[in-house]
């Protein structure tokens, strides 16, 4: 559990990095964007030339693609998750037990038959090269590598719900609705 709570507590600051790094590229395109404004300021300043950042659109896309997967496959908890559960929450724990089986293996076979078409997706998103993040990085970023994260949210959120489903199997499936308000209390 220790580790665990470690690799939890490691995807967390990732994650956050991840975020501070886009807010601080957005406040550089509005920096950017106003300087461009007055003319002699590119002049004056060959670095705060406004062609030179075409790349952080690109670069904040790519940041949102990963703080969006990574963080909902690494971060975010079950409990987090806006849930339907009315009809769970109605219903007897044998029920709910089989609700939490069912479902679990539902999610998992979707992600995992989605694996293989998208690793055949990367094969060829191997070839594509980024638009504009060349200027800052290199020619050696593909959109591969952009979307890589995605293949990783397939894995992760598939043994997520296995070992829910497992839970669910051999104990009691882990509540749904945490907080206030749930009608069988």
């Amino acid at each position: 559990m220790l580790v665990i709570n470690a690799l939890r507590r490691a995807a967390e600051y990732f994650v956050g990095t991840l975020m501070a790094l886009m807010f601080l590229t957005f406040i550089l395109q509005i920096f950017i964007r106003y300087t461009a404004r007055v003319g002699w300021v590119a002049d004056a300043v060959p670095l705060l030339d406004p062609t030179r950042y075409g790349w952080t659109l690109e670069f904040c896309l790519l940041l949102w693609v990963w703080i969006i997967f990574a963080g909902c496959a690494f971060v975010v908890r079950d409990r987090d998750h806006v849930t339907f559960d009315v009809l769970y929450n109605h219903v007897r724990p044998g029920v709910r037990r089989w609700f939490a089986i069912v479902g679990g293996l539902i999610i998992i076979v979707g992600l995992v038959a989605s694996i293989l078409p998208t690793w055949d997706k990367f094969y060829i998103l191997r070839l594509k090269q980024t638009a504009t993040l060349k200027q800052l990085v290199g020619d050696w970023v593909r959109m591969r590598d952009v979307y890589s994260v995605y293949l990783l949210f397939l894995i992760a959120v598939s043994l997520r719900y296995a070992w829910a489903v497992w839970r669910a199997i051999r104990d009691r499936p882990a509540q749904l609705h945490h907080g206030p308000g749930r009608l069988d209390e």
